[in-house]
């Protein structure tokens, strides 16, 4: 068995098929095949069962592909830690993010690191803030921007993040400062969708509330729903790194019993796996970077502080 047939294995598997798989593989159809074949016949079992044009996972495939992600990783990381040796200067760095964290953060922080580091090959995996640390979990990715909280992984934070209310300027709300999550309660609400992180807390609140809100929207686009805050009376629910016009509406962090709703954003990574000196820099000089130009740091001044986490990066 060599590497290459184990990654197409993988690749197919994950995509639900060779023709979902033929761009990742950078393979045509008959050439993947002719690998799965190969694989299968010196492992003497079938791996897929061929249904018409489709394929799925056998018993034994199911039971193979977590052990070949395994395999793979391992293997990755043994070439990375021969970079490394050599002088941990050139290299890719696969990093997974929430639009919202790439948009606002990585697209002003990478042109500034690339030119500092033109070795390091930055490739960047696009997800709903929600599932992020899928992303770290299937080794799909070395770094993942996320929100603290979840474990065995280890971080370093970058900055609070708040659960906001935004308004038109001619809201009712508009005069104020912040605002209890119960206020909500008679409010037609724009929501973001299940696979963003701030809708888990958004959530989390309507039920230590005992709260049933009013949705009348739930969008992919957190700009959707600051577009409709300015020509109508309703109040979207965002996080604090979203960028907001404060010419044509108002954000308001939500408290609940005063207490401020949200999370603090970390760069995160798995430590099973072995970590470049060059992701380390980028670490470092993004940790830096997000200290003085995170979003919605000056929008949320005013709020009471998140308690912070405790760094676990050692």
């Amino acid at each position: 068995m060599n590497f290459r047939q184990l990654h197409t294995f993988v690749l197919i598997a994950e995509a639900g098929g060779f023709a979902a798989a033929e761009e990742s593989l950078h393979l045509s159809q008959p050439a993947a095949s002719r690998q799965i074949q190969a694989l299968e016949a010196e492992l003497g079992i079938l791996l897929f069962d061929r249904i018409g044009r489709r394929v799925k996972l056998t018993a034994e495939g199911e039971n193979l592909l977590r052990r070949g992600r395994h395999l793979l990783r391992e293997a990755e990381s043994f070439v990375e830690l021969a970079r490394a040796l050599k002088g941990g200067e050139a290299g890719t760095l696969r990093v997974a993010g929430s639009p919202q964290h790439i948009e606002m953060v990585l697209a002003d922080f990478l042109p500034g690191y690339r030119k500092r580091h033109p070795l390091v090959d930055v490739d960047l995996i696009e997800e709903g803030g929600a599932r992020v640390p899928e992303r770290l979990e299937r080794g799909d990715a070395h770094l993942a921007l996320m929100v603290v909280g979840r474990e065995p992984y280890q971080w370093r934070v970058l900055a609070p993040v708040y659960l906001l209310a935004v308004v038109s300027t001619k809201h009712r709300f508009a005069g104020r400062q912040m605002l209890e999550f119960t206020e909500l309660v008679d409010e037609r609400l724009l929501l973001l969708r299940r696979d963003f992180g701030s809708r888990a807390w958004f959530d989390a609140a309507c039920g230590i509330a005992h709260m049933r809100p009013r949705i009348v929207l739930e969008s992919a686009a957190p700009h959707t729903l600051l577009a409709l805050v300015k020509s109508g009376n309703d109040v979207a629910i965002v996080p604090s790194n979203v960028q907001i016009s404060r010419e044509s509406a108002r954000a308001l962090p939500l408290l609940h019993r005063r207490a401020p709703i949200g999370q603090w954003a970390v760069v995160a990574w798995d430590p099973q796996r072995f970590l470049s000196e060059y992701a380390k820099q980028f670490i470092d000089e993004l940790v830096v970077f997000c200290r003085r130009n995170y979003p919605g740091r000056e929008l949320i001044k005013r709020a009471p502080p998140l308690p912070k986490p405790r760094e676990t990066n050692n």
